[in-house]
């Protein structure tokens, strides 16, 4: 009896096997020049009347919803035998095809790629960048299904670039993807790209540059393993060394203007100025790199628990950016200094600013960190004229919610602990033991149990109170100097506009917020004077001395109307590191710690 059971059970298994659902896309470019990529899915076994094929309208690590399936056209399905079938749109991002009892179906569509961001696709006669969740619809309720990917590379294409690998080593363009959230967070270049490669902290790393640039390969190459290797030591191992694919993969795009990087599970896409890799700006690269690469374990991998499994189909919330970006922030400047990319006088001033950013932003009195974070899906990602008025940045604040809390851990234990081993402990924690997001709870909490006490600074990321900077930075033997910056300021910014001198934002408190200066105010004359230019206009309100009037000729609404301005000093302070007098040796390794580089 038990060996007819398990003959069943056998039998059973091979059956499901051999009827398993099968699905697998192919991407062609035959005209690039169109911005348009061809792109067929084929799902095979399929059950049930009818199937839905979903796009995402936002992408993983950007935290805005940007309705893809507006780029999507000519949407169509054909059975096995090329009959073909009902296509119907049911929502912005779902599309149904009634199968009639087909045991496989192809369904096809163009999609229109011409926005070059690291969040979205672009497609040219040179190259095709394609973020999966931009291009690739997946079959509703089959998210975790494998498939594989076939890239047709136009004809003059010889190179692909990816975090996915290949099916095997005789075709490159022939890619396996484990489940949908593997494919719509691995980006792909095709082109014909330089590719260089280097191995570090175990893991071989492929750099994809496309746009040329005023690079140096063989210090590129070096400069990056040199950031890998010093991020690999804060957590102690790479888990790129042992993911299914074993590798890393940078895609560099060098272009004019470009700017920004976006974090994916082993690969990365960066976007720099071409003629930015020297100097200082290339110091900002170097930064750029540090923070994507920060995020393999920060964010990829530990991660709030709204942040995967993803919803594909709206917003996913959660208040705790400041610690996915605002800490990742931190530690790109920290891991860049630690490199020996920035000098102490530099990295210490990187500091400041962000200090100095936080405190004098008017929205930093409206706003918490912990707000700006749950808030980037409706205000982060949609600024406004008064976004800075009643805003702050979740990137820049959290980076110095991160620098105060890594001093009261530091000053707790008396220089012997600090952030890096709440993100450590964090990421064998909740990754590697537990497999899931933390809660805001859940980090406190850790942040805690490192520092062996309760730690105030969260006092501060949940609410808009002021920050005691000298309480922390007393714990490095340091106090805060403040200082008026002295300048008179209009606290209006300016923009030639077609002609017209257009008022474009005014900062709450400011003598244009006071003296109803609006946004869309066109400056006309101050104090009978017709003003040239923007740059013109501010320079000359600014040139007067505090508390002298200004009489300013306005259009608002093609209405001329005079608007009297009183000069004043604007309201932002300076700031600076003081050290104390007769500091402690517990003070003097705390500072070792945090502003000396050692880990």
């Amino acid at each position: 009896m038990l060996k007819r059971t398990l003959l069943a059970v056998l039998f059973v298994g091979m059956a499901s096997l051999g009827f398993a659902q099968k699905l697998s896309y192919t991407v062609s470019f035959d005209e690039p020049q169109t911005h348009y990529c061809d792109v067929q899915v084929v799902l095979e076994n399929i059950k049930g009347n009818y199937i839905d094929f979903k796009l995402p309208v936002w992408a993983p690590g950007s935290y805005l919803i940007r309705e893809f399936p507006k780029s999507i056209e000519q949407e169509k399905a054909v059975t096995d035998k090329d009959k073909k079938l009902k296509v119907e749109k049911i929502t912005k991002n779902t599309w149904r095809v009634f199968t009639e009892n087909s045991n496989k179906v192809i369904f096809s569509y163009k999609v229109y790629a011409f926005e070059m961001t690291v969040r979205t696709s672009f497609i040219d006669i040179s190259h095709g960048y394609l973020n999966g969740s931009s291009i690739f619809m997946f079959p509703d309720g089959l998210a975790n299904l494998p498939s594989t990917v076939t890239i047709k590379p136009y004809k003059t294409w010889k190179e692909i670039s990816t975090g996915l690998s290949p099916v095997d080593a005789s075709n490159k363009f022939v890619l396996q993807v484990p489940n949908y959230d593997i494919l719509a967070d691995s980006p792909i270049e095709v082109g014909n790209q330089k590719i260089y490669t280097f191995t570090a902290a175990g893991v071989p790393h492929e750099v994809s540059m496309y746009g040329g640039g005023n690079y140096d390969e063989k210090d590129l190459v070096k400069d990056m393993a040199k950031i890998v290797e010093e991020t690999t030591s804060i957590f102690g191992e790479n888990p790129c060394a042992t993911t299914p694919f074993n590798h890393y993969t940078f895609l560099v795009y060098s272009l004019f203007n470009g700017g920004g990087g976006l974090e994916h599970l082993n690969s990365t896409s960066l976007m720099s100025p071409r003629f930015g890799y020297q100097g200082e700006s290339y110091e900002g690269f170097l930064r750029l790199v540090a923070h994507e690469y920060f995020h393999v374990w920060n964010v990829k991998r530990l991660r709030p628990a709204p942040l995967g499994p993803f919803n594909y189909d709206t917003e996913n919330y959660t208040k705790l950016l400041w610690i996915s970006e605002g800490i990742t922030s931190y530690y790109d400047n920290l891991i860049a200094y630690r490199a020996g990319y920035m000098s102490p006088d530099s990295y210490k001033q990187t500091l400041i600013n962000d200090l100095a950013n936080h405190e004098n932003s008017p929205g930093s009195k409206v706003q918490s960190v912990g707000e700006s974070s749950f808030d980037a899906w409706i205000k982060g990602y949609r600024p406004n004229e008064n976004s800075r008025n009643s805003t702050i940045s979740y990137y820049g604040s959290g980076s110095v919610m991160g620098s105060m809390l890594d001093l009261e851990i530091l000053g707790a234990t008396k220089g012997q602990k600090g952030l890096d081993d709440v993100m450590r402990y964090m990421y064998q924690e909740y990754y590697k033991k537990l497999n899931r997001g933390f809660t805001e709870a859940e980090f406190q909490k850790a942040a805690e149990l490192i520092a062996g006490q309760p730690l105030t600074i969260f006092t501060h990321v949940y609410s808009t109170l002021p920050v005691d900077y000298d309480k922390y930075l007393a714990y490095a033997g340091l106090s805060l100097g403040r200082y008026p910056t002295g300048a008179v300021n209009l606290g209006a910014k300016l923009a030639d506009d077609d002609g017209k001198i257009i008022v474009k934002s005014v900062e709450k408190g400011s003598p244009a917020y006071t003296d109803d200066i609006n946004v869309n105010d066109e400056i006309i004359a101050i104090d009978g004077h017709r003003m040239p230019s923007a740059s013109f206009a501010l320079s000359y309100a600014n040139s007067k001395r505090a508390g002298e009037n200004m009489e300013f000729l306005i259009s608002r609404d093609n209405v001329i109307m005079t608007v009297v301005v009183t000069a004043d000093i604007g309201t932002g302070v300076g700031f600076r590191f003081l050290p104390q007098n007769d500091q402690t040796s517990t003070q003097k390794a705390v500072y070792q710690r945090w502003l000396g580089g050692k880990k």
